[in-house]
């Protein structure tokens, strides 16, 4: 990354994009509406924290991609180093990379939108805390999926964001949802990240139970997730798929 500034831009160019966008739109909202609500730490901040998990996703996912890009793979994989000691990297190379893409954000949306963390107080930690631990389940969600369907497969994995969003609710409370879509975002943790979110921006308490759960539940997804991984690798090694893996595409 050092010597290439196509890596570093990616970082916080998109990111601080995002913030600015949304942080226009805001501000018009506030400028027509009457009810004097303050969209920036509804909106903007939801804006954020969903910019945050999506960046922790891609982090483990772009590790894993430099590596199949490069066709180094193989090469990773003849050497001593465990599964568990793969995924703990592409794990500390999300953390690196997404705190890069926090602070830009926080600076973009404090200093030009006036976007106030004392809204969130404390809880501004567990938040994304449960964000942070959902993005890296998703991201070694599509790593498994890359490593089982091949390189092309990683276009299944950009628009995992996108598909999960409408069932969280981002910008908008859960229960504006149809009941199915309800019944799904109750098995998503940051569907309990927004819905306090909003509770707390609007003066009301939310329960505590809320989080602990959304916790509960990323830190199964990644089990799962690991343990799919495990499970694609250890197939791809004994069918000798891993040694095909330079294809465009595997079946």
């Amino acid at each position: 990354m050092r010597g290439s500034l196509s890596r570093v831009f990616p970082l916080f160019i998109w990111v601080a994009i995002d913030i600015v966008l949304w942080g226009f739109i805001t501000r018009y909202l506030n400028t027509v509406t009457s009810s004097g609500y303050n969209f920036v730490p509804a909106l903007l901040g939801a804006v954020l924290l969903w910019d945050f998990q999506t960046r922790v996703m891609q982090g483990v996912a772009m590790a894993f991609f430099e590596d199949v890009w490069s066709r180094n793979f193989l090469n990773i994989f003849a050497t001593p180093l465990s599964i568990t000691e793969y995924l703990a990297g592409l794990v500390l190379t999300s953390i690196a990379t997404s705190a890069v893409s926090l602070v830009v954000m926080l600076l973009v949306a404090s200093l030009v939108f006036g976007l106030s963390l004392f809204v969130y107080g404390i809880m501004l930690v567990p938040f994304l805390l449960v964000l942070f631990l959902f993005g890296i389940a998703l991201g070694i969600l599509g790593a498994a999926v890359v490593l089982r369907l091949g390189p092309s497969a990683e276009w299944f994995v950009w628009p995992i964001p996108a598909v999960v969003s409408p069932f969280v609710g981002v910008f908008y409370p859960v229960a504006t949802l149809p009941t199915w879509m309800q019944y799904v975002s109750y098995f998503l943790p940051p569907s309990y990240v927004f819905e306090g979110m909003r509770a707390l921006v609007s003066g009301n308490s939310m329960p505590g139970i809320m989080l602990v759960w959304g916790a509960l539940l990323s830190l199964l997804y990644i089990l799962l997730a690991c343990r799919l991984f495990t499970r694609v690798y250890r197939q791809a090694v004994r069918t000798g798929l891993i040694a095909r893996y330079s294809a465009e595409s595997v079946s």
